[in-house]
């Protein structure tokens, strides 16, 4: 089946519409969903499955080793390269990874990187805080918002339970401290949310303006700690396939935050899987437990 058919079969569907305000749900395909893709095909895959936009890393990473070899932060060609297919495509770059802070970091560290995603006109990027000292990690975590903001660029804090900011109070905390509603908000990693024994109705109570993103899959209800790390970077469920509260979490949200479609396969990769496959299938659950939900009443808030 060509992109071109697929594209048309996910228009005749429609938007995933309408919450109790009659919100649009922006749709994001996330990279992880299809880590072995390099960013300049990512906005193929994004069309080919109706999403509005995208989450990226700006390079490769080690520990993710399914990834293409890469850097958009040290190779302007790939930059332009990366822009110009979005821009044909029509597709958002709505956020970006990975920034991560621990007790080495200082916040000038990370121009280059802020410097690329702003050339690619990135919305946002993704930080998650590893350093001990809390003096020193809200600090540097200030003045990285400040380097963000003089390039136009949003700050999304994950929080992540084998972080320093491992559950939604601690990055409530860290996002009231810098004071900046709709520019440093929370990422909203549901299965982070659950694995750190949190629930929607901490979502449903966040003070608005707190929420720049969330991301969607599913999962068992447990996994042994020690497989929490494995489960959030290689293999999570299909949203609606799990026991997550899929269709809570979208009612809770905010009627305007984007939701990224988070759900690597590794599995799937190591069958032989087309990354339109899996992009497919990742997208299309997620359509169809927000359908549900919408249907029942349920929708994004």
């Amino acid at each position: 089946m060509t992109i071109a058919r697929i594209e048309h079969m996910v228009r005749s569907v429609g938007p995933v519409g309408a919450g109790r305000r009659g919100a649009y749900m922006h749709l994001l395909l996330d990279h992880l969903t299809v880590i072995d893709v390099p960013p300049w095909d990512l906005p193929d895959l994004a069309a080919a499955t109706g999403c509005d936009g995208v989450c990226l890393f700006l390079h490769a990473m080690s520990v993710l080793p399914r990834m293409a070899d890469y850097d958009l932060v040290t190779d302007a060609a790939a930059r332009r390269r990366v822009r110009s297919r979005f821009q044909e495509r029509g597709v958002r770059m709505d956020l970006a990874y990975p920034f991560t802070l621990h007790g080495r970091s200082v916040a000038t560290d990370f121009r280059p990187a802020l410097d690329a995603a702003a050339d690619l006109g990135i919305r946002a990027v993704n930080v998650l805080l590893y350093d001990r000292d809390a003096g020193r990690r809200h600090d540097q975590f200030a003045a990285f918002c400040e380097e963000a903001a003089g390039r136009g660029l949003a700050v999304g804090v994950e929080f992540y339970p084998p972080s320093l900011v491992p559950d939604l109070p601690a990055a409530i905390a860290e996002v009231a401290r810098i004071g900046r509603p709709g520019r440093v908000g929370i990422t909203l990693d549901l299965l982070h949310l659950v694995r750190s024994g949190g629930d929607v109705a901490q979502v449903a109570a966040l003070p608005a303006g707190s929420v720049l993103l969330a991301q969607l899959c599913d999962g068992p209800a447990r996994v042994a700690p020690g497989a929490r790390e494995a489960e959030a970077a290689r293999e999570r469920g299909l949203p609606g396939q799990g026991d997550f509260d899929v269709a809570g979490f979208l009612r809770a949200l905010p009627p305007d935050v984007p939701v990224s479609v988070e759900v690597p396969q590794e599995e799937a990769i190591l069958q032989g899987e087309a990354p339109l496959a899996r992009a497919l299938r990742a997208v299309s659950a997620a359509r169809a437990v927000a359908a549900r939900a919408v249907a029942e009443g349920h929708g994004p808030a």
